[in-house]
């Protein structure tokens, strides 16, 4: 049974399993294309979360958290490093 609305047309969580590979091929990877997708991300994020008549600390705590996961997986290594060091 074939999808009223194209496959290249639907959003992500639209998609079924069987039309994963066919959905992903048919996405723009070109640099003007990624620049897109993030510019339409964070425009969602900014209106749900930021942009709002009453507001709260929800947008600002996830960027928040997103910065300290950030840099600690960036650190990870000289941390591990740190904590398997043997004192005497």
């Amino acid at each position: 049974m074939a999808s009223p609305v194209p496959v290249k047309e639907k959003k992500f969580m639209e998609v079924k399993l069987g039309e994963l590979p066919c959905w992903i091929l048919m996405r723009d990877f070109t640099p003007k294309g990624i620049a897109g997708a993030f510019q339409r991300g964070y425009y969602q994020y900014y209106n749900k979360y930021i942009n709002v008549k009453k507001g709260g600390v929800a947008g600002i705590s996830m960027v928040l958290a997103a910065y300290v996961l950030f840099n600690y997986c960036r650190s990870y290594k000289e941390l591990k490093h740190k904590r398997l060091r043997k004192y005497h």
